[in-house]
């Protein structure tokens, strides 16, 4: 629970980063809970080693990040946390404080700070770390990075999609390096770009990263990563980074295939798209090319795993109660538990296939194959499983599923759903 400062019209989040007041954005609703669930999965893993956990919530606004972090682990997990939260805006420490006071959690700490994340962040070591901007999270990666402990976690949002999907095309060079095609998979590819951009960041500090979990939510793209200390890694890191290939050529699959990025295909017919290293000569200015960007998975199956809806509605969801303080009735607790469940939905079950070849979109498959009406995407998953190969419907905005089979096997199992026209 929390005192509720102000609440945006469109549930979209303010329109520019002055707005003056302090703010509270329902629409990163489901990004919370998932930040929730991986920190309880972080620390069951030993990732954030066994002593106290110095956490800092960057740009907080409202606070109720660090607030749902404190309230919903457990009290033997949240009371090794000191979590810092971070604001320019005085008044919206305020309303943390005054929330925190009032509803008080069983265990942790939480401690104001009023400045420049840049330089609050530098104050000591961090194992959490999570910078949720208004726009590009670009300026504030360098110090943070500095800051992180030998082995810890960062969550990053970025609301500049127009530059990571490609739409910005001059911002995305700008902030980023790198293009991005404006197709179905460009919020997949903007995701990519960024975990390629905060990955060579890592590397000028000795550092690796390890992606946790990658999504694409309504107005804003996350990445959620490991950062670990080692030189050895860090000097490894060409090796996941390179390029995405719209339409690719024959030499282009069969080089994909040879580096470990795409299944093995009699290349009878070839795939939308493929992934190729980045020694691989490109010219920069086909149209078809995104990158540079990550091309190794953008998840961890055991990270992912842990997010399932029961677990999730467990941590997070609200129960129904005659005397509610809110006085929320039955139907609001409700439609609060569908949200919760809704902001992990097929994440456990694309735990499986994260680390796939092909990241489908339907609509984009059956305009491929000129079959008409875009198949299910469980139906395609259900026969690629029944015939020995991994599939799963993904968590990406659009309908869509993962597979690590041969391209064949996909084009056979959507021809058998649906024939060509």
């Amino acid at each position: 629970m929390m005192l509720l400062p102000n609440r945006p019209e469109d549930g979209q989040g303010p329109k520019s980063k002055s707005s003056g007041k302090v703010f509270y954005n329902p629409a990163m609703a489901g990004s919370r809970t998932r930040s929730v669930l991986l920190f309880r999965h972080a620390l069951d893993m030993g990732f954030l080693g066994e002593g106290p956990v110095y956490a800092l919530d960057g740009l907080t606004a409202s606070g109720l990040r660090a607030r749902r972090w404190l309230n919903e682990l457990s009290p033997e997990k949240s009371k090794r946390i000191s979590a810092t939260i971070v604001d320019l805006e005085e008044e919206a420490l305020k309303w943390a404080e005054a929330s925190h006071g009032e509803f008080p959690p069983e265990g942790g700490v939480l401690e104001p700070s009023k400045g420049d994340l840049r330089s609050v962040v530098l104050r000591s070591g961090r194992h959490w770390v999570d910078i949720d901007p208004y726009g590009s999270p670009m300026p504030f990666i360098d110090s943070a990075m500095q800051s992180m402990a030998r082995s810890g976690v960062m969550e990053v949002s970025a609301t500049d999609t127009a530059a990571l999907t490609g739409s910005s095309s001059t911002a995305l060079m700008r902030r980023y390096g790198a293009r991005v095609r404006t197709d179905s998979l460009a919020h997949d590819s903007g995701m990519r770009v960024m975990l390629a951009t905060f990955s060579r960041v890592a590397a000028r500090h000795d550092r690796a990263i390890a992606p946790l979990l990658s999504v694409w939510d309504s107005h804003h793209l996350r990445v959620s990563f490991r950062v670990l200390k080692s030189i050895s890694t860090a000097n490894e890191l060409e090796g996941s980074i390179g390029w995405r290939v719209h339409a690719p050529t024959k030499d282009e699959v069969v080089a994909s295939i040879e580096a470990g990025l795409h299944h093995e295909s009699s290349l009878a017919h070839l795939p939308m798209h493929c992934m190729l290293p980045l020694k691989f000569p490109i010219d920069r200015t086909d149209p078809r090319v995104s990158g540079p960007l990550w091309v190794g998975p953008m998840g961890d199956r055991d990270a992912m795993s842990s997010m399932t809806e029961e677990i999730a509605l467990e941590s997070s969801g609200p129960e129904f109660s005659e005397d509610d303080p809110l006085g929320w009735d039955e139907r609001r607790v409700e439609a609060e538990r569908r949200g919760v469940a809704r902001s992990v939905r097929h994440i456990s079950e694309e735990s499986d296939v994260i680390s796939s070849s092909h990241l489908v979109v339907v609509d984009d498959l059956a305009a491929w194959l000129g079959s008409g009406a875009p198949p299910s995407p469980r139906k395609i998953v259900d026969m690629l499983n029944e015939a020995g190969h991994s599939a799963g419907v993904s968590s990406y905005g659009r309908p869509s599923f993962r597979a690590n089979a041969p391209w064949e096997a996909i084009v056979e199992a959507a021809m058998s759903i649906q024939p060509p026209i």
